[in-house]
């Protein structure tokens, strides 16, 4: 049996020894501390030279990844000093942690797949883990390395990594050679703030990557605070670091040292068990030697999840405005001073806010799918509203759109949603997309689904239509704004569900364009296409608007057949509560409400609980699935994306939610009442004819 030892400058009560056995060879593997004492280590060295196949030295110091190649020699020199007396191959497990570090990390991007993108990484020092933050470069830039600050004292971060390679080679170098970290812990101020600072940047980071040698230095002040819900990146997690992490409420380790043992080893025992096994002397076990044995025996990272269960926390942002100048008033300071002022002050008030900067209206948490997957997100005002947008160029929306995208990225999102900003102005997200740094997505293909569906939950609450499964509803529809966007679509699923569907719009060329598109299609459907609607709307059984009329009267309402279904999925509403008022008996929805799975918290939007947006739905799906990517622009709204996004909705938990009016929620009541005064509505009109 051959034995196989790791010498470490740890204590001595953690030694351990056991049989194991690999690449088909059996194995004595043992781990001696000797607590620090040089000269102890020393002795033992000399005592298993010989005896052993391979030695591994442990709970060394490794030298920076990154700096004056000078003081890596230095370093260096002393390793192999240690060991220059010792026959037996004798290694820090130097190459096989250099390896590791970057195997593992694109081993879980692959797996999982975009799980470092855009990440928000807090590195407790990056020179001694540069090998990592090169990996993390190539999938995120928000980068935050806390050298200065742990090494030298001084109250400043350093945010990319041309500029921590900046720091390594020059200031890192002359700050060797001044007292600065003991003239600023003997500052207590500078000591508070640096530490307040520290614990800041871990409460804003996803990930915190903790090199192994002072794990529990650099951890020690920290608490649920600043470790729960996060991602930490380290090298040989012991049981006891486990535990620790556990115990503040860190939901993801990821440990850079594969463990194919029954137990966690550190880098240098592995690498001394490669030597033994592959009958390799000192300084014969290279890099591709060690990807072909990680990959041969399947060495794969090792993901811990204290918790028990596995956790992936994506990230999105989605862009708001105030519908309309009321919606000012939802802030209690301009509340109160608009109830006495004149209506002007509200005016002025809509005019400056459109140029204020985007601003973080509310973080979003606790979404969780049946997956597993969870996510969160933040909800950025930009402050113009349609007035204001349409009394400005575009370029001015895409400006401060564009300045919204950045404050995402900085914050870690991973895709931003633009929502009813593609209802009001511009190219329907088309200029954004290119010119953001994170993908952008619309809304629009789920807003057209959950049009529909909502209509269709809507029909079948009211049962005033027979509807028989697998056969077309025999009724007559129409879709206000059939050319839009979102219209376009809703054209198509109706005419999948309908005998009869009519098509509004403005202009007689692309209304019959689109019919001869849905009819090739659906070429059993009944389309027709009309310019005047109001001589219509007394036969038809479902309206769907999907205008961007800004305030413009779009129909009648007093013309439309009782009972009717009208799903309202514009922004601004084309109908106001005034004219759902005129009709009792007719059922007006406001379309495209979601339900969020999970337990979903964030700041009221006008919506019940629990419920979003179709828009900010689909950007939440995305980040559930983990597609980031540009998926609905344009003013062309693809069949394919609305189908995809609306089994991606349910794959995720989301449901239609209860059916909301300009009132509020519908309950059977109220709906079983709007069916009551429908039938006597009907029954007074056939008796007058």
């Amino acid at each position: 049996m051959k034995q196989v030892v790791s010498i470490s400058l740890g204590s001595s009560a953690d030694d351990y020894g056991f049989e194991t056995e690999f690449l088909g060879q059996d194995f004595m593997v043992r781990r001696l501390g000797s607590d620090g004492d040089l000269e102890k280590a020393a002795k033992l060295l000399l005592r298993w030279d010989k005896e052993a196949e391979a030695i591994g030295l442990g709970h060394i110091k490794f030298p920076n990844g990154i700096g004056p190649r000078y003081l890596r020699k230095k370093q260096d020199h002393k390793l192999r000093e240690l060991g220059a007396q010792i026959q037996t191959p004798v290694t820090t497990g130097s190459a096989l942690r250099d390896v590791s570090f970057e195997w593992a990390l694109r081993f879980i991007e692959y797996k999982f797949g975009n799980y470092f993108n855009n990440v928000r990484c807090l590195f407790f020092s990056g020179m001694n883990s540069y090998r990592i933050a090169k990996v993390m470069s190539e999938f995120t830039d928000n980068l935050t390395f806390a050298d200065p600050v742990l090494e030298n004292g001084i109250p400043k971060f350093i945010n990319s990594l041309k500029d921590l390679e900046t720091y390594a080679q020059t200031a890192h170098e002359v700050l060797q050679w001044i007292p600065s970290k003991t003239l600023t812990n003997s500052a207590v101020p500078i000591k508070i703030w640096n530490e307040y600072t520290l614990r800041k940047a871990a409460q804003k980071a996803d990930m915190i990557i903790v090199p192994f040698y002072g794990f529990h230095d650099y951890l020690k002040n920290f608490t649920l605070e600043e470790l729960g819900g996060k991602t930490i990146i380290t090298a040989t997690a012991y049981d006891e670091r486990v535990t620790f992490l556990k115990e503040r409420g860190v939901d993801v380790i990821i440990d850079t040292t594969p463990k194919i043992l029954e137990r966690v080893v550190a880098p240098n025992l592995l690498e001394a068990l490669f030597l033994a096994a592959l009958g390799r002397k000192k300084d014969q076990l290279h890099s591709d030697d060690l990807l072909e044995l990680i990959s041969s025996q399947k060495m794969d990272p090792r993901v811990v999840y204290p918790s028990g269960s596995p956790k992936k926390i994506n990230r999105f942002a989605f862009v708001i405005h105030p519908l309309s100048k009321e919606f000012l008033k939802k802030d209690k300071a301009v509340d109160r001073i608009a109830n006495f002022t004149p209506p002007a002050f509200l005016d002025a008030v809509e005019k400056v806010i459109a140029y204020a900067p985007p601003w973080v209206y509310s973080r979003i948490t606790g979404i969780k799918s049946p997956t597993g997957v969870e996510t969160e997100g933040w909800l950025i005002t930009v402050g113009g509203t349609p007035k204001q947008m349409l009394a400005h160029s575009p370029e001015f929306t895409y400006a401060r759109l564009l300045q919204a995208a950045r404050m995402a990225k900085r914050m870690g999102a991973q895709i931003m949603g633009l929502g009813a900003f593609t209802k009001v102005v511009g190219d329907a997200g088309v200029t954004v997309a290119k010119k953001a740094d994170i993908p952008i997505t619309t809304g629009n293909s789920y807003s057209a689904s959950g049009a529909l569906w909502a209509a269709a939950d809507a029909v079948r609450r009211m049962g005033l239509i027979k509807v028989e499964k697998g056969k077309r509803i025999k009724a007559k529809t129409m879709v206000l704004g059939a050319t839009g966007a979102i219209g376009s679509v809703c054209c198509r699923l109706l005419a999948k569900a309908f005998e009869e569907v009519y098509l509004v719009g403005r202009n007689t060329a692309k209304l019959l364009a689109l019919q001869e598109s849905i009819l090739l299609e659906d070429p059993d459907v009944k389309l027709g296409v009309t310019t005047r609607p109001d001589k219509l709307l007394s036969e038809m059984d479902v309206i769907v608007t999907a205008t961007s009329g800004a305030g413009k009267k779009i129909l009648d309402i007093t013309r439309v057949k009782p009972g009717c279904v009208i799903t309202d999925v514009a922004r601004p509403l084309d109908l106001s509560p005034e004219d759902v008022a005129k009709r009792p008996d007719v059922l007006v929805i406001e379309s495209g409400e979601i339900e969020l799975p999970g337990l979903p918290e964030m700041k009221s939007i006008g919506l019940p609980d629990k419920v979003a947006y179709a828009c900010l739905a689909e950007t939440i799906v995305l980040a559930l699935e983990g597609r980031f990517e540009v998926f609905t622009i344009g003013r062309d709204i693809e069949w394919e994306k609305v189908r995809e996004i609306y089994k991606l909705g349910l794959k995720h938990g989301m449901k239609l939610a209860a059916i909301s009016g300009v009132n509020g929620v519908f309950s059977d009541e109220d709906i079983a009442e709007v069916k009551r005064l429908a039938l006597e509505a009907r029954q007074k009109q056939k008796q007058s004819n």
